[in-house]
């Protein structure tokens, strides 16, 4: 239920809840599937964590930090080593959190494809990067001395070290999500963003 915000996955504003409960009980509502990342942190070749997220994980600097370089691969082929504040990794879903802010594209929430934006590049030529679903995407922390935390979907925060990996692939699990019949993606975009107004 929206109860304020952006509110891109709420479907449902407070009014509308009560219908909303009677539909679901008559089975007259969709249900969507979104696809989640799992995401793996490895320190010195030992998983020290896995999480699975909706939206994103972000390698990012503490504030007092300099810029930071993180290797980039796909599917172990090098990328690229970006020089940036950091870096987001995101679903279509998560294309409109925390990536929209940093200059991404708005992916369509039910495709699968995996989302790479830099925050705040030192290149202006470091753009996003969408690449298939089935992709891993490797990222090695090369600032072994800058404070540099790992946040998933914006709720837990792990300190990176030098050289550590964080594994990003997609999940086996899914997010469902109900929506109302005759919801439009587009139109919520127009309400959200205030697109033609």
């Amino acid at each position: 239920v929206n109860f304020g915000g952006l509110g891109y996955l709420t479907e449902f504003t407070l009014d509308e809840l009560f219908p909303a409960l009677d539909m679901i009980l008559q089975g007259e509502i969709d249900v969507q599937r979104r696809m989640m990342l799992d995401a793996t942190v490895l320190r010195q070749r030992q998983s020290i964590m896995t999480q699975t997220v909706l939206n994103d994980v972000v390698v990012n600097k503490s504030t007092l930090a300099r810029i930071i370089d993180i290797k980039c691969l796909v599917d172990e082929q090098y990328v690229t080593t970006v020089r940036a504040d950091g870096l987001i990794v995101a679903t279509p879903t998560g294309s409109t959190a925390y990536s929209l802010s940093a200059g991404g594209p708005i992916i369509y929430p039910t495709m699968e494809a995996i989302l790479m934006t830099p925050i705040c590049p030192h290149m202006l030529t470091n753009r996003p990067l969408v690449v298939p679903s089935g992709s891993t995407v490797k990222l090695i922390l090369r600032s072994a001395r800058e404070e540099v935390t790992l946040t998933l979907d914006g709720q837990t925060g792990v300190v990176l070290h030098g050289d550590d990996e964080v594994m990003v692939r997609r999940s086996q699990r899914f997010f469902e999500i109900i929506q109302p019949p005759g919801k439009n993606y587009f139109q919520v975009l127009r309400d959200k963003l205030h697109w033609g107004t």
